[in-house]
């Protein structure tokens, strides 16, 4: 069978590979859809230090099951459409002891720590699928992002009183929008650019900063009666977001950190002492995350489909990365359908 490899920095191929077969416990599913996500863009480029490769990227994925090994509920029968949790357990690690499953010390997502999605088919614990018939089979795709963005709302704690920048709007920050929107709080988003806030506006964002021609800063303060942010959710990933997250927080606000800084982060760490902050990483997402990105996204009907911003059938997957090299700017999600 067909996937897309990413042979070395800057270069992929769709490559043949062995099939796959199902063992106890395990289900084949036919892979429908893939969003590539701002990790497969990092690898593309050389900048993930957590993949090695040659790897297969994607865990962003919309599958129908095709086959089932012995051992597996009735439920997942031949036909049915599942959402894929590409995340990994040892079960036995401190954060799995303490039921945060979602920063397992020994994770190896799909896409990233092993190969991933972006193949015609592929084999998984049945454990690792959400059954689901009511979401548009291109909706599928677009969970496993979302949630993660939702699951940074609940690591902040976020309630209806706060009032919350949230710090790049790409689909993990439009998630974060979301997640934020849904338990009442008012949502300041800032991106560069007039696109991806408008997109957080329709996702429950109350206020946009565009900040390529506003100061963040001031708008913030105006917006917040001069106190900062309760909470700051960055999600872009720059050295540069890391210190404003801590500079536009509150006195004893709270920061979640989703991007990954790719370079070294210098602090003035006196803030976070003056300020008494909370601050908080947030990794991946637990399964709560993606029933309730699922519920949202069913409120929503076909809004989704503006969240896609660029569609390659699976024969032309060896084009989707470089393209969004050259179109950065303008893409929110690309999906690889097949």
């Amino acid at each position: 069978m067909k996937a897309l490899m990413i042979e070395a920095v800057g270069r992929c191929a769709l490559q043949n590979i062995a099939e796959p077969v199902p063992g106890p416990g395990e289900v084949l599913v036919a892979v429908r859809h893939v969003g590539l996500c701002g990790s497969d863009l990092a690898t593309f480029t050389g900048l993930n230090p957590l993949v090695s490769l040659p790897r297969i990227p994607g865990h962003e994925i919309g599958a129908e099951i095709v086959a089932v090994g012995a051992d597996v509920p009735a439920a997942y029968a031949a036909g049915r459409r599942v959402v894929v949790v590409p995340y990994t357990a040892c079960g036995q690690c401190p954060s799995c002891r303490q039921g945060r499953v979602n920063a397992c010390r020994s994770n190896r997502t799909l896409g990233v720590q092993q190969n991933g999605g972006v193949a015609e088919r592929l084999v998984l614990p049945y454990q690792k699928l959400i059954l689901n018939e009511t979401l548009a089979p291109r909706h599928l795709a677009l969970v496993e992002p979302m949630s993660v963005g939702f699951h940074a709302a609940a690591r902040g704690r976020i309630a209806a009183t706060d009032r919350v920048v949230v710090l790049g709007c790409g689909m993990i920050g439009l998630g974060a929008v979301a997640g934020a929107a849904a338990r009442g709080a008012t949502v300041i988003a800032v991106d560069l650019g007039a696109t991806k806030t408008a997109m957080a506006a329709r996702y429950g964002a109350r206020h946009t900063i565009n900040a390529e021609t506003e100061d963040v800063a001031a708008r913030v303060a105006a917006l917040t009666d001069g106190d900062g942010a309760d909470v700051v959710v960055e999600a872009v990933g720059l050295p540069q977001t890391f210190t404003q997250a801590v500079d536009l927080a509150a006195f004893c606000g709270r920061v979640v950190y989703i991007g990954y800084s790719k370079a070294p982060v210098t602090y003035d760490t006196k803030f976070f002492n003056l300020k008494e902050l909370d601050i908080l990483g947030s990794r991946n997402a637990l399964a709560a995350d993606f029933h309730a990105v699922i519920a949202t996204l069913e409120r929503l009907g076909s809004a989704p489909e503006e969240l896609i911003s660029k569609i390659f059938p699976f024969g032309e997957a060896d084009a989707a990365l470089p393209y969004w090299v050259r179109e950065r700017a303008s893409t929110i999600k690309i999906v690889i359908e097949t």
